[in-house]
Formats: structure tokens, C-alpha cells, sequence
């Protein structure tokens, strides 16, 4: 698996060896013909600060990657694949930061706890036909995960790598 960096936090990449993948990061702005190149089994897309729309570079780049290789996306990554896949991110009025925060998984029908830390979110008015919600958050209703329904590809805004319990995210 190859891993954008946008700001990855090291135990995103550590949860990643442990799960027996072999992670190879690369920096945000690496020539997607040289990491095509390099024949991936998958791509994800990292956490990092600031505004998604300000790396229109990686989002390009994620656009031309649909439908050739996995993606997963984390936090801004979540963002960047969000951007990819047609939808359009705002900033929050005030930011979402620490642990706590109620989840409910569509696909188990459960709530989860969850650690946040970031400013902007994804436009539900903007998501296309083919791009499915996966959670959303208890509080203030904003989409916490995303799937394609027609690629190979799925990110979550908050922080599945944060421990929280012994349940969690």
C-alpha cells in the first residue's frame, strides 16, 4: 500500500504493518506516473491540516487513481477523496477537536466513539448519486464516512486510529 502524506500521524502507519501490510509512503506531491510506476496494491490518503481544496494537486491526482487501485482516505485524505469523487467540502463553524464523539455505523446499525480534529466537512447536497453515506455523527449530523458505490473506494473524517476503549472506531 502506498501512503500519501499529508500529515500522517505514526500510528496510523504502525496499525498498517501490524495488519500485515507493506505501507510505503510517499510525499503529497509524487508524479502519479512514477507512483503508477511503481504498481501499488492500493492507496490511502492521509490525515494533515488546513483547507482540502488548497491541495488541488492531490485531488487530481485521486481523480485520475478512481477505479484503478483501492483507495481509503483518513481526515483530510477523507476530504481530498471526497473532492476526487465530486463532492464539495465547507469550513465548519467551529472546528471538531478530542475524543467522544457518537458515530452511528450504518452498516452494523451501532454507535461508536470517535476522535476528531479538523475544521472543514463534506457538503451533503454535494455528494453524487454514486457516493453512499457510511456513518454520521450524533451532534451536529455531518457525514463522518463515505464510500463510492461504482470504485474501489472509501475514507472516514474522523480517527479510527485513536484509542479510545477497547471497542472503538
Amino acid at each position: 500500500v502506498f501512503t500519501y502524506d499529508f500529515g500522517i500521524k505514526y500510528n496510523i502507519l504502525r496499525i498498517m504493518n501490524n495488519l500485515g501490510m507493506s505501507v510505503t509512503v510517499i510525499t503529497w506531491n509524487t508524479n502519479l506516473e512514477e507512483v503508477k510506476g511503481m504498481n501499488p496494491h492500493g492507496i490511502s490518503l492521509s490525515n494533515g491540516p488546513g483547507e482540502p481544496a488548497a491541495v488541488n494537486e492531490a485531488v487530481e491526482a485521486v481523480r485520475k487513481l478512481l477505479g484503478k487501485l483501492p483507495i481509503f482516505g483518513i481526515c483530510l485524505g477523507y476530504q481530498i477523496l471526497s473532492l476526487a469523487l465530486g463532492c464539495q467540502t465547507y469550513k465548519l463553524a467551529c472546528g471538531k477537536h478530542g475524543g467522544n464523539h457518537p458515530v452511528i455505523d450504518f452498516s452494523i446499525n451501532k454507535i461508536e466513539n470517535t476522535s476528531h480534529n479538523h475544521g472543514f466537512s463534506v457538503d451533503e447536497k454535494s455528494l453524487p448519486k454514486n457516493v453512499s453515506v457510511r456513518h454520521r455523527n450524533l451532534i451536529d449530523k455531518t457525514i463522518e464516512d463515505i464510500e463510492s458505490l461504482i470504485h474501489s473506494a472509501f475514507s472516514v473524517q474522523y480517527h479510527p486510529e485513536v484509542s479510545l476503549g477497547p471497542r472503538d472506531a
